[in-house]
């Protein structure tokens, strides 16, 4: 016997019942995806379900990064997935600095990863001094001044 606010449903009413309610889609993972890994149409699928916070198509999904693991069956939602990185820790990048028709270049060493358009801070290798700049579409981080 089935029980909602009250009133007793019969299970042969269930269906009758659930036909005029649309089914969402939700996007789950079809596979183990590990952090930090691009997301491939393979990695994941549609299943018939309204999961609250995942995403309800795959395109929006395809080419971004996992910031977690996910697991099989589990709802790929939108926190849980990126830009891809293009600066990776420890890796040597270009520090830009523009002012007033002014660019100063230097050499500088990633502390984090970080995706375009996001703020990563790094360590100019001539000064050691660790400045913050934002991730440019080519990697480079421009720190300071307007870009």
């Amino acid at each position: 016997m089935w029980r909602a606010i009250g009133l007793v449903l019969m299970p042969s009413l269930l269906p009758g019942l659930m036909s005029g309610l649309a089914a969402a889609d939700s996007l789950v993972a079809a596979r183990s995806i590990p952090a930090q890994t691009v997301i491939a149409p393979e990695d994941v699928m549609l299943v018939s379900a309204e999961i609250p916070g995942a995403l309800s198509a795959v395109e929006p999904a395809l080419g971004l990064e996992t910031r977690v693991a996910i697991y099989p069956g589990r709802p790929v939602r939108l926190g849980d997935i990126g830009p891809p990185a293009l600066v990776e820790r420890n890796a040597r990048v270009a520090l830009v600095y523009r002012s007033a028709g002014l660019t100063i270049r230097a050499e500088g060493r990633a502390l984090q990863r970080a995706a375009a358009g996001e703020m990563v801070r790094a360590m100019n290798l001539s000064s050691k001094t660790t400045v913050t700049g934002l991730v440019a579409p080519d990697g480079t981080i421009l720190v300071g001044g307007p870009p």
